[in-house]
């Protein structure tokens, strides 16, 4: 459906307009590269399409400004990091605060226990643990998965994503192999040591990597979200918590970008028990913070197993975890932004979001498919929905996608990075949805034509 050709051509022709229209991040973009390598302080930011990436001068709500005076529209908004719109008033108001009364003294604060009791009401796990990052707990739950197992392995879905955990980047090739995953920076060992790799949605793959009884932990979002948006079929993720229960594994939910389904995200929607739970991002209001939760059963080993005298040698915890700072930036977020009343509006606007996009595939009859997740919603380059990671993963094409965010970028819009995600704020307005489906039906009829 789409003319090559054509889309070389309207590539330059945006190339152009990015140049024009940043000068000064591109004078920044030349200091910069004196001093970072490929002129960005983060490795992957040199993937964002436009000859230099966009320096940003301020971000606030649902919106952001440029060095070069342009305003965008975000709907990437900091890829969950900041669901809550860029600095929420009652999540500044609690970081000036805290910050005049000390940013980090390694012992609780009053926030600890409000933050901990808000996410129990929340997700119904009922003890839970402070990090820097969601990759931090992601970390951990799996060290105290082994411990408390006896057992080695872990199990991840094919073409996941949870962070930096070593274990974690891995995928199946051609025979069915667990193997490392292509860009798999330096891992320590083949991982097929330490994970096991099976497809999203196939229960049969779930069963046979867990005979073994040497698996410690099953590691998944309850929707796969990194690869694009992957739903589970309906009875799936009560399945794999019964399998887990059956053969001894540990079940740990990451919620860090599936809670834009409401505040207690899919554990609390579709009633999941996982034994552990582990968040980060959104629930700091875009300050960086991490959390994970765990049963009281859970609790009641890791203490029976974990001597005082050598409890801040293990490998679980840092200096800066569980900081004042960033627990009062979860409390004030967690009780005055991430509210009941503003999932509705989010969902209620991700919903709008996502029917303009289906309605604009559809007059162009473009064999692409939406996929929806509350305030999160996501277009693909498949006629069908996929359902396992690898068929979101073949349905990718880089060349289209890297069009896609240039244009939308001169456009005026931020969508997620990599692929074609939107996520809504509770500053975000229908104004700026109906733009963005006003935009993007321009860009498809010129795509096609």
């Amino acid at each position: 459906m789409i003319n090559r050709g054509n889309l070389i051509a309207l590539r330059k022709i945006e190339d152009q307009r990015f140049l024009e229209t940043h000068k000064k991040s591109g004078e920044l973009f030349a200091i910069a590269k004196d001093s970072m390598p490929n002129g960005v302080p983060m490795s992957w930011m040199s993937k964002w399409p436009g000859a230099y990436p966009v320096f940003v001068a301020e971000a606030k709500g649902a919106s952001f400004v440029d060095v070069d005076g342009n305003t965008y529209i975000d709907f990437c908004l900091g890829d969950t990091g900041s669901m809550t719109g860029h600095s929420p008033e009652a999540t500044v108001a609690a970081i000036r605060e805290q910050v005049g009364r000390g940013l980090s003294v390694m012992l609780p604060t009053k926030d600890a226990a409000d933050v901990s009791t808000e996410l129990t009401k929340r997700f119904g796990v009922p003890l839970w643990q402070f990090t820097v990052s969601a990759t931090d707990a992601n970390r951990h739950v799996i060290r105290y998965s082994r411990l408390i197992t006896k057992k080695s392995k872990i199990i991840v879905i094919d073409r996941c994503y949870h962070g930096s955990v070593d274990e974690t980047f891995a995928t199946l090739d051609a025979s069915g192999k667990t193997v490392s995953r292509e860009g798999n920076i330096g891992a320590p060992i083949e991982l097929d040591k330490t994970t096991r790799v099976v497809p999203f949605n196939d229960l049969d793959a779930m069963k046979k990597a867990l005979q073994k009884n040497d698996v410690a932990a099953i590691l998944m979002e309850p929707a796969m979200t990194n690869v694009g948006i992957v739903l589970p079929v309906e009875g799936y993720l009560k399945a794999v918590e019964k399998l887990a229960r059956e053969f001894g594994a540990k079940l740990i939910i990451d919620e860090t970008h599936t809670i834009s389904v409401g505040p207690g995200g899919m554990t609390a929607q579709l009633g999941l028990q996982p034994d552990f739970l582990t968040i980060g991002k959104a629930i700091g209001g875009g300050f960086p913070t991490g959390a994970f939760g765990m049963s009281a059963e859970i609790a009641k080993e890791i203490k029976s197993q974990v001597e005082l005298e050598v409890i801040d040698t293990g490998g679980v915890g840092g200096t800066l975890a569980a900081n004042a700072l960033s627990l009062a930036a979860m409390r004030a977020t967690l009780t005055k932004v991430l509210t009941e009343e503003n999932f509705e509006k989010m969902i209620k606007l991700g919903t709008r979001w996502a029917d303009g996009v289906e309605k604009v595939i559809e007059k162009y009859k473009l064999p692409w498919s939406v996929n929806r997740l509350g305030a999160r919603a996501e277009y693909m380059f498949s006629a069908k929905s996929p359902t396992t990671g690898r068929e979101a993963a073949d349905a990718g094409d880089f060349e289209l996608e890297q069009y896609i965010h240039l244009r939308m970028l001169n456009d005026g819009f931020l969508i997620t990075p990599f692929h074609n995600m939107a996520l809504i704020s509770p500053d975000t307005t229908a104004a700026d949805v109906d733009a963005h489906t006003q935009a993007f039906d321009k860009m498809c009829g010129e795509l096609i034509g």
